[in-house]
């Protein structure tokens, strides 16, 4: 199938081979095992509704799989066969360019040369997810690639609840993420409900379809470390030469060290993922990068 048919498709009619992860691709940190047997049963059951019952017993122990090695389900297997990028918005099939627009967003939140683990469908920050699983990308695609202007898509931590009457002056689609009674909302809970599936953390872009990539901040936080210099008394032609220290290349914070060249102070950030070090260096965020940093001190 090509692309437009492929999103139209949605959940595919046959069941697709099992896919394998990228290894050239930075993939999430491995969840906390938080489930029981019990929860563990729900935690298929969630995944499982939603594909057909015939399916259920090869997916069921892949499904499982994943949540034990990997502490959630992503469903691998149904990742699309089509690039993941931001095309023209009039390449996207719809019967309203409002959805067409919301598809590319989607598609530019999960680009590979953007997303921080695009096959887990986080985007940055380690856990900013634009969906919970590549089950509800397809439905979610789907459903924007059919609606008309006069109708919702409501969607809750990734799931897609189905296509409401509204009106042309309505949004076309409303979105919310991890809604959590205050009661049971600590790390903990939240850990174990985003294990079963039912709640994930959308940060303030990710679930939100709105992340445009490092260069969304690179204002604030060029005036914050603007405003940090001032505070200790350097600014303009003073900060050369200065130190700031900082950490993590992953998502946003490609931001710090372009924020640390306008501001005109040496910035040296540190990075554990040396994928997200090499992107950052790829795309122009970074200047150098030298591996191995207590290496380079003693040498």
């Amino acid at each position: 199938m090509n692309f437009a048919a492929e999103i139209l498709a949605g959940i595919p009619s046959e069941l697709p081979k099992a896919k394998d992860r990228n290894p050239q691709l930075s993939h999430a940190p491995v969840r906390r095992t938080v489930l029981n047997t019990t929860e563990k049963k729900l935690a298929l059951k969630n995944a499982l509704r939603y594909f057909p019952s015939k399916w259920h017993s090869e997916l069921a122990p892949e499904f499982l799989a994943e949540l034990d090695s990997y502490g959630h389900i992503y469903m691998y297997r149904f990742m699309p066969n089509y690039a993941i990028y931001a095309r023209p918005v009039n390449e996207y099939p719809c019967q309203t360019i409002q959805a067409a627009a919301i598809m590319l967003m989607i598609q530019n939140n999960l680009d590979p040369a953007i997303a921080q683990h695009p096959e887990e469908l986080i985007t940055y920050g380690g856990n900013g997810s634009v969906f919970q699983n590549w089950a509800q990308y397809l439905l979610t695609m789907k459903y924007l690639a059919t609606m008309t202007d006069k109708q919702t898509l409501n969607v809750y931590s990734g799931h897609p609840q189905g296509l409401f009457p509204s009106s042309t002056a309505a949004p076309r689609v409303v979105v919310t993420n991890g809604m959590m009674v205050p009661n049971y909302s600590s790390t903990a809970d939240f850990e174990k409900f985003n294990a079963l599936g039912v709640t994930q953390y959308g940060q303030m872009t990710a679930g939100s379809y709105m992340y445009i990539g490092p260069q969304g901040i690179v204002h604030g936080t060029a005036i914050t470390l603007m405003n940090a210099f001032r505070k200790k008394g350097f600014y303009g032609k003073d900060t050369a030469g200065k130190i700031f220290l900082t950490a993590g290349l992953g998502g946003m914070s490609g931001a710090q060290t372009k924020a640390g060249n306008i501001v005109g102070c040496i910035t040296v950030c540190a990075e554990v993922n040396p994928h997200a070090a090499i992107k950052r260096k790829e795309q122009g965020w970074v200047d150098e990068l030298i591996e191995g940093w207590m290496n380079w001190l003693k040498g």
